[in-house]
């Protein structure tokens, strides 16, 4: 008997946006097209000798030819060292299937240019310096990196850089435009789902779905001036006595995430940050600092660093207001009191939710949580964030947890919060009305695989494709070795 879970397996290889069948073995990722955000070194997994291997690379050796892209010899051993330091499974990964995988790229890019997709100049060197900046940040200097990438100067890897994320960008707008306009009916669904073998229906793991309270201590105003006046004496210091900002973030910042880099971002409009940080930003100047200005994660100031067409380098300085314990402990009470009209059935939850909850995403919708991975209101138990997990996993049905303090997970004030499982779903086999959702999503899955498929063999027929004497007997998923 096959496997029931194979059509969860197909779900989980496709998710991954656009994924296109790799030649030979579907697991490949797609990182030879992609600089790792980690450097490649020896003390993170990477052994001495393959380095000296790296170096050693034959370089003028052609493996295939993709209408007017060359690939290298070099392209795949160096694809091959990338994706050990990243510390990918190797045993299903061969020549053959990531020579396919590179020439599908070099397909969709090479169709991009045909079909007059474009990709700028200021988007490819953004991201290259983007790039660059996340290696020296890691590794520790821009020698390191290009002592261990083998470049001689930055210009040679800057343009190395260049070429690979421009073709990256070619070949990911393509897919895009491929899949674009692709949409699954409620019939096409059902025709879907009706054809999977009886004992190939996917089975769901153990779901809840979970709604809660939330209560936000309150900030006194004194406390918010403090924040603001400090924020206006970091931005005097800087401006008047030329105090470097960023030292100023390292010191003073309350953002885990730019705090060490001295609050350094590289954003775009596009870039998820919250509509108000993003707002002031793009109103400034380069050279300038804003005015102090809060968002829901507290008070910040911006300083532009750099303007490159439509991306902005800039550095940000966050701080939060200080909480004083009385307005944790009356957040606290608060909810106490909701909790015990709620058990002595004064109101519903969803009532209580609606009327009580500080919380804007949840309050108006019962206070139902959403799964951020796809926004469906189930979480699976296997798969749930650990923290929510121990909150709820042993409430029974209809009981409402204690008041419990935590931080918030975007980044904010602290929280109390009160907790509710209110459905409950077993494991099971794959029904058709009660999983819709996520039967859909595998029939669209489906359909954008078919359409890759044809969009490849159509493709491959009309383009000038050479492989090399060498790879001619690989086994490949598509008819690359023309007759």
């Amino acid at each position: 008997m096959r496997n029931r879970n194979s059509i969860l397996g197909f779900l989980c290889f496709f998710m991954v946006f656009i994924s296109v069948r790799a030649q030979e073995n579907d697991s490949i990722p797609d990182t030879q097209i992609e600089p790792p955000e980690t450097p490649m070194l020896a003390d993170a997994g990477v052994k001495k000798d393959t380095v000296n291997t790296f170096k050693k690379i034959k370089l003028d050796g052609i493996s295939a030819v993709v209408g007017d892209y060359l690939i290298l010899d070099s392209d795949i051993e160096k694809t091959l060292i990338d994706l050990r330091s990243q510390g990918a499974a190797m045993d299903d990964i061969t020549h053959c299937g990531l020579l396919g995988k590179l020439m599908e790229d070099r397909l969709y890019a090479h169709q991009a240019v045909q079909d007059s997709i474009l990709v700028s100049d200021d988007e490819v060197n953004a991201t290259s310096d983007r790039q660059m900046q996340q290696l020296v940040q890691q590794v520790g200097s821009m020698e390191k990196v290009l002592d261990f990438y083998n470049k001689e100067s930055v210009e040679d890897f800057r343009e190395e850089l260049y070429n690979i994320n421009k073709l990256r960008m070619l070949s990911e707008k393509m897919q895009q435009k491929i899949i674009s306009e692709i949409e699954v009916t409620p019939e096409e669904v059902r025709q879907f789902f009706n054809k999977i073998p009886a004992d190939e229906k996917p089975v769901f793991g153990a779901e809840l779905e979970i709604s809660q309270i939330v209560k936000i201590p309150e900030i006194p105003e004194e406390e918010k001036q403090k924040t603001i006046n400090k924020l206006n004496e970091i931005k005097a210091d800087c401006e008047d006595n030329d105090a470097s900002f960023s030292v100023k973030a390292i010191l003073y910042s309350q953002d885990p995430g730019s705090k060490s880099k001295g609050g350094f971002y590289s954003m775009t409009r596009e870039t998820p940050f919250v509509k108000e940080f993003k707002d002031v930003a793009f109103s400034l100047r380069q050279g300038e600092i804003s005015e102090p200005f809060e968002t829901s994660f507290g008070y910040h100031i911006i300083y532009i660093e750099k303007i490159r067409g439509q991306e902005l380098d800039l550095r940000h300085i966050l701080l939060q207001p200080e909480i004083p314990q009385s307005s944790i402990d009356k957040a606290r009470v608060e909810l106490d009191t909701i909790r015990k009209h709620l058990i002595e059935g004064k109101y519903t939850f969803a009532e209580a939710a609606l009327n009580f909850s500080d919380e804007k995403e949840t309050k108006f919708d019962g206070g139902l949580l959403r799964n951020p991975i796809n926004f469906d209101s189930r979480f699976e138990l296997t798969k749930m964030d650990p923290a929510l997990y121990n909150q709820v996993r042993n409430l029974k049905d209809n009981e409402i947890s204690q008041p419990t303090l935590e931080q918030d997970p975007t980044g904010g004030p602290p929280r109390y919060k009160i907790l509710k499982v209110t459905n409950r779903y077993d494991e099971h086999e794959a029904n058709f009305a009660q999983d819709y959702i996520k039967i859909q999503e595998l029939a669209l899955r489906d359909k954008q695989f078919n359409t890759i498929r044809k969009w490849l063999n159509d493709h491959i027929a009309d383009t000038y494709v050479s492989v090399g004497v060498e790879n001619r007997d690989c086994e490949f998923a598509n008819k690359w070795v023309k007759e």
